[in-house]
């Protein structure tokens, strides 16, 4: 249990730090957000197994996180919610949830439901991909797929994809990408710039005018998000025929 870690997001301050200081208490590893904004940001950093969240939150739906999360390593989902209905049970189930727990409830009840939930799931694992739109990254094979092509990654690219996808559509700096993408390599920004250009070959319709990893000026690079969920038609570049060809040095 004590590896588990557990992420609640709540609006509601004093319900968050009761059943936060309840769940260390029990053993488990626990992160707090009061929002979609920061639980997104905490869900990124943190990779919690169990995510508990309330449906109505102030700057989104929870249903629409549910199938944020579903995306992003189906983590445990438990939600808690004062909408009693059947119909809104059912939504909940089906946007992704894997409890639904109506307030008000009992703390031996929550627990006993965390811990059925986490005794599901002993060996809780690593997200294995990550999905945005047209483009995977299978992280266990170390392999990419653009439009349904699996493309010739350097180890070097695939992990500079991965850390532009991990910043959500957020733009990184050089320095962040050389820092996140290769640790240990030679501190020169510059280095950033060679592998963009040749992963941008690899996967935009046009190099000469990429719209899937955008130049941000005066900053560096950034992921279009929008983009990859926009289907439109094109092939990426350099794609033969589909085979499965992993990341190799």
């Amino acid at each position: 249990m004590a590896s588990t870690c557990i992420q609640i997001i709540e609006g509601n301050p004093h319900l968050r730090s009761l059943l936060s200081w309840h769940l260390q208490q029990a053993g488990y590893r626990v992160n707090q957000s009061a929002d979609m904004l920061r639980a997104k940001e905490t869900f990124q950093t943190a990779q919690p197994n169990l995510v508990i969240m309330e449906t109505d939150l102030s700057d989104g739906s929870g249903l629409e996180l549910c199938h944020w999360l579903q995306q992003r390593g189906r983590p445990l989902i438990m939600i808690l919610s004062a909408k009693s209905g059947e119909p809104d049970v059912v939504a909940g189930l089906q946007a992704g949830a894997d409890d639904y727990l109506k307030k008000p409830f009992g703390m031996q009840e929550f627990l006993a439901r965390v811990e059925a939930l986490t005794r599901r799931n002993r060996k809780i694992t690593a997200p294995v991909s990550l999905t945005y739109g047209d483009l995977n990254i299978d992280l266990v094979q170390r392999r990419v797929r653009f439009k349904e092509q699996f493309i010739d990654l350097t180890p070097q690219e695939f992990s500079l994809i991965y850390v532009l996808t991990q910043a959500e559509g957020s733009p990184l700096s050089r320095a962040d990408l050389l820092r996140r993408a290769w640790p240990d390599a030679i501190d020169n920004p510059r280095t950033v710039d060679t592998h963009v250009l040749s992963l941008r070959k690899k996967i935009e319709a046009d190099p000469r005018q990429p719209s899937v990893i955008q130049t941000v000026r005066n900053v560096g690079y950034r992921l279009n998000i929008e983009r990859l969920h926009t289907n439109n038609g094109h092939h990426p570049v350099g794609v033969g025929p589909v085979s499965a060809i992993k990341a190799v040095g």
